[in-house]
């Protein structure tokens, strides 16, 4: 068995995503025919948010999207797609661990491995799978043999979206067009920006071999730390700040590539959610209470679903939506919509994450 063989068996991709629907909450209760007025519903809204986005962006590639797919999915089938872009991202990082470990590494051994690695991310999977609105996914178009459009696929996920507009009692269709305006972006993101998907692999990929390559030096950072928290109270107040947990990545590259990724994932999810900000009642009429109750759900979570957002680093995601929202909202006020789209020409002209906390350097930095 070669290299690319064995990789393929460290993780159980098959067994994450059964595992992820199996364990899955049931989503709300619908009839058929619910079920289909709501798949209609999303389309059709999805659909019609993408003039929105155009008008508001300012980017002219929102007018012909026919290069990715727009999926509204079940939550098994969120976690299936999932699986699906992991495996395109993991091969180079899992296929370098084997020719590292090559001494180490038996077949059966890869196997066993495979199985339990798959089994706990389908438990993560299933986790997330039942929170997620929607996901742009570019990767797994990239796969040898993949049935996905060439830029990737738009997911969302009927039944999460159906539970919160319910929980919150809030007007469906404006609810539903207020997420696809947000989720279409990302769409449109990725479509002005043909270069970013690639971008964000090598970028991913470099950070993975780094790691792999300092593994042993890693795996004894981590005991230590680990150590120094066992005395702690366990409450999750207590879990690893961002700042500890970047206490493990002591090699310059790793912390360059984490800084360069928090950066650009920053800026992705504050520029979605500048355009849902740019949304007023005349297009979406309950808007406000959409905002407020939403608000309200995010500030009251009760203490074991707010532990396992932070172990998953889904606070650390939240913080990038804020981040990333004071950049576009600074930038876009000093030199406007035009200026700010610069940020798509190039990779050099990504934000780096100190600009995202100071967005004067980089309008300086850009001759704005």
């Amino acid at each position: 068995m070669d290299a690319s063989q064995m990789a393929s068996q460290l993780i159980n991709w098959d067994l994450a995503a059964s595992t992820a629907a199996r364990l899955a909450p049931p989503g709300p209760a619908l009839s058929p025919a619910e079920a289909r007025d709501v798949v209609e519903s999303l389309r059709r809204l999805a659909d019609a948010s993408v003039a929105h986005v155009h008008r508001i962006t300012g980017l002219d590639v929102a007018a012909d999207l026919r290069d990715s797919q727009l999926l509204i999915v079940d939550r098994a089938s969120w976690a299936k797609a999932n699986t699906q872009g992991f495996e395109v991202m993991m091969d180079p990082v899992l296929t370098h661990l084997v020719e590292k470990r090559a001494s180490e590494l038996t077949p059966t051994a890869a196997k066993v491995g495979g199985a339990i690695t798959g089994a706990q991310l389908g438990l993560i999977l299933a986790y997330l799978s039942s929170r997620v609105l929607g996901q742009y996914e570019p990767f797994s178009a990239l796969a040898p043999g993949s049935t996905v459009p060439p830029a990737g696929r738009l997911l969302l996920v009927a039944p999460n979206i159906v539970h919160i507009e319910r929980e919150l009692v809030l007007e469906p269709e404006d609810f539903r067009l207020w997420v696809c305006l947000h989720e279409q972006t990302h769409r449109v993101q990725f479509a002005a920006a043909p270069w970013l998907r690639g971008h964000m692999t090598e970028q991913i990929g470099q950070l993975s071999e780094s790691l792999v390559g300092n593994m042993d030096s890693l795996m004894e950072r981590a005991t230590a730390v680990a150590k120094s928290l066992r005395d702690r109270t366990g409450s999750a107040s207590d879990l690893p700040s961002k700042g500890a947990i970047l206490d493990l990545l002591q090699d310059p590259a790793e912390r360059a590539a984490i800084s360069h990724l928090t950066a650009v994932m920053s800026l992705l999810e504050g520029h979605a959610n500048v355009v849902m900000d740019a949304i007023d009642a005349s297009v979406v009429p309950t808007v406000k209470t959409i905002r407020q109750r939403f608000q309200q759900r995010n500030e009251n979570r009760g203490p074991l679903e707010t532990f396992i957002r932070r172990l998953l680093g889904l606070e650390a995601k939240m913080r990038q939506y804020t981040d990333g929202q004071k950049f576009v909202r600074h930038v876009v006020d000093a030199v406007g919509m035009a200026g700010f789209n610069r940020v798509w020409e190039g990779p050099e002209n990504l934000p780096t994450e100190e600009e995202i906390h100071a967005p004067e350097t980089w309008v300086s930095r850009m001759g704005l």
